[in-house]
């Protein structure tokens, strides 16, 4: 859940210092998971969209893959499960199956809570999940990014609290550290559920044990964590509670750490002493896996050594309460601390779906956005830096343009470079949102906060950047180039640069809400943006464009500003444009002398029965809009649905988010 330093929202955060002195319940909370089953389809791709990363199947045989096989166990309050196996044996996807991040239609079995259903929704709201990679604004300190102190100091941060995050480019915390601010991110709101896939790849043993030393309080203060992980240490094997080994998505052993030598033993194959307990293990369910019939005769050991032991007496003594009780209770003890309705004879679940009103989460939201950026002004001095050279080089090949038949060529020329440049330019700010679109997912994946409060603070702390890019390129440009229209000119010209701006930024963003993939992005973006150029009545004038493609030029982004900026422009019906002999301007009489060019207007004039000198205006500004098709749509009804195609795209982004952050396979 997210807070904000100067709004008091009610916040009653773990206290993991004693936690571990803590006696735990007398009757615990269960989760068990009975029969899971999970296959795809060869050669189908499984949907999960973590990092935008697709990841396809191998063909088998029979035409489906099994990834989980009538998996049956149990995790207790207070301990930690851990799921081992080799890669590829199923230890993500349980536990994607456990946290609800595989769509109900795909997998078989159930999940349940003291013996009821977990819905959807409930999850969400009472579990938090840790993904493997460590999602976080990189130009954030600590302290802004988990925000609670209470946390800080447990989480054992308070040394790096003042230090960025940090990536790549920028030096930040240590990957331990980094490691468990990703994890206090997910657990600020205290879950009853806790699942990490495998929290503690890529550390070196000290801060793996640091880690899981966290989530040992985690568990101790009244939670079920479950984790994935690879191949534990020695020490870390010590603040372990239950392991679960798979193998091709079977259960080869379930139980405690301590009764692996026991397993092993009865099963012919004893641990060596002085060798740790799970490397010997995965080592010989790996050799297994290599022999014909592979690991079938330790399965079928498991489960009548599973018999024979009665291992779920071990949950004999597990809560009796409900599930609604269960939630009640966990609340009363400071957990889950998005809270309670007023209501309290309400029949629905007791929690909240969100900690915090909209109006906070947009704050929040924005504040660290607004930090972030702040913190890399080279993204946007890049931007600024390319709409500054373009509008300088703008300026000094249109410098002064006059008023005669070229000049509105290269007016017209002019414009649509312009609006144009206005899109592509925004197309530059693909890969930093693509980054925090993955953010977004994972915060949003648990109800951290909503996705309208994220598209709300997203779109308006985008609008001071437009503002500054919009001022940049008008004066830059205008007065150089000699547009028309003097100060109130300028300031519609300027509103015509920002509605072009906030057009093709919020079409940018939702594409990018759309393909997660940077250089695919860039190809539409690109690629679309041509079209809508093609189709704006520059190259083509809409009298001229075939009717099955009328439509695309009313759809098009740069229609509605490049026709706003052609009747600010051109709005005057008594300014003269071509006066005279500059009719035979930009034709083939006009290398004629001008003797001859003033004989051929008396005969037009006899002709027409009209006089025309070489001071008759022959095309006003009117006239040019004519001539462009520009007769349908005033100038400012031109500029509001600019800025409405602006809002449209808007909130079509919400819902590509709305859709994409299920994130779930298939």
């Amino acid at each position: 859940m997210i807070s904000d330093y100067s709004t008091p929202v009610h916040h009653q955060v773990l206290e993991l210092g004693h936690a571990c002195s803590s006696i735990p319940p007398s009757n615990p909370s269960v989760l068990s998971f009975d029969n899971l089953t999970y296959s795809v389809k060869v050669g189908q791709k499984m949907s999960l969209s973590i990092c935008g990363k697709d990841s396809s199947l191998d063909s088998s045989e029979t035409g489906k893959k099994i990834l989980l096989n009538d998996i049956s166990e149990a995790a207790r309050e207070g301990e930690i499960t851990a799921v081992l196996g080799a890669s590829g044996s199923g230890k993500s996807t349980l536990i994607d199956a456990l946290a609800d991040r595989i769509a109900k239609e795909s997998l078989k079995g159930s999940v349940t809570l003291n013996g009821e259903v977990l819905e959807s929704r409930l999850l969400k709201t009472i579990s938090a999940y840790v993904m493997q990679d460590d999602l976080l604004f990189p130009m954030l300190t600590v302290e802004e990014t988990l925000i609670v102190q209470a946390l800080i100091d447990q989480l054992g941060l308070r040394n790096a609290a003042n230090t960025v995050i940090g990536d790549e480019g920028h030096r930040g915390v240590s990957g331990g550290e980094r490691r468990r601010v990703s994890i206090g991110i997910d657990i600020v709101h205290d879950p009853i559920l806790l699942f990490l896939d495998e929290p503690t790849s890529g550390l070196d043993s000290t801060s793996a044990f640091m880690v899981v030393k966290v989530l040992q309080r985690i568990a101790q203060s009244g939670s079920i964590v479950i984790m994935s992980i690879h191949q534990p240490s020695y020490r870390l094997l010590t603040l372990l509670d239950r392991l679960i080994f798979l193998s091709h998505g079977q259960t080869v052993y379930a139980g405690s750490p301590g009764s692996l030598p026991e397993f092993f033993a009865e099963f012919g194959h004893p641990i060596p002493e002085n060798e740790n307990r799970t490397e010997f293990a995965l080592d010989y369910i790996r050799d297994l896996e290599e022999i014909p019939g592979g690991t079938k005769t330790l399965v079928e050991f498991n489960k009548s050594w599973q018999a024979m032991k009665n291992a779920k007496n071990m949950f004999s003594n597990a809560s009796k309460l409900s599930l609604r009780d269960t939630i009640s209770v966990s609340i009363s003890r400071g957990k889950l601390v998005s809270g309670a309705p007023n209501d309290s004879n309400s029949t629905s679940s007791p929690v909240l779906s969100f900690a915090n009103p909209l109006w906070v989460e947009v704050m929040v939201i924005g504040k660290r956005s607004s930090l972030n950026a702040k913190r890399m002004p080279e993204l946007f001095g890049i931007r600024l830096a390319a709409v500054l050279v373009t509008g300088i080089i703008l300026a000094t090949v249109y410098y002064h343009l006059d008023n005669s038949p070229r000049g509105v060529q290269e007016r017209l020329g002019f414009f649509a470079f312009a609006i144009s440049t206005t899109y592509y330019t925004c197309a530059e700010s693909i890969p930093a949102f693509i980054q925090e679109r993955y953010i977004f997912m994972r915060e949003t994946a648990y109800n951290a906060y909503r996705r309208s409060s994220y598209v709300l603070a997203h779109s308006l702390i985008s609008i001071p950047s437009l503002i500054v890019l919009s001022i940049a390129f008008a004066t830059t440009t205008f007065w150089a180039v000699g547009l028309d229209g003097g100060f109130s000119g300028f300031c519609f010209f300027f509103f015509t640069i920002f509605s072009a701006f906030w057009a093709g930024s919020s079409f940018v963003t939702f594409l990018s809400g759309v393909v997660s993939h940077v250089m695919l992005s860039f190809t539409l973006v690109v690629a679309i943006l041509s079209y809508f150029l093609l189709f704006s009545g520059f190259y083509v004038s809409r009298d001229r464009i075939p009717p099955f493609w009328l439509w695309f030029h009313y759809m098009s982004l740069v229609k509605y500003p490049y026709e706003a900026a052609l009747q600010n422009e051109f709005h005057s019906p008594t300014k003269c444009f071509v006066m005279g002999v500059q009719m035979f301007d930009n034709t083939p009489l006009a290398v004629m002398p001008l003797s001859m060019k003033l004989k051929m207007l008396k005969t037009i004039s006899t002709r027409l029965g009209r006089n025309i000198t070489s001071n008759t205006c022959a095309v006003t500004g009117t006239d040019i809009l004519q001539q462009q098709g520009i007769t349908q749509l005033s100038k400012w009804n031109c500029l509001w649905i600019t800025i409405a195609w602006g809002f449209f795209f808007r909130i079509l982004f919400y819902f590509a988010l709305l859709l994409s952050s299920k994130n779930k396979r298939r």
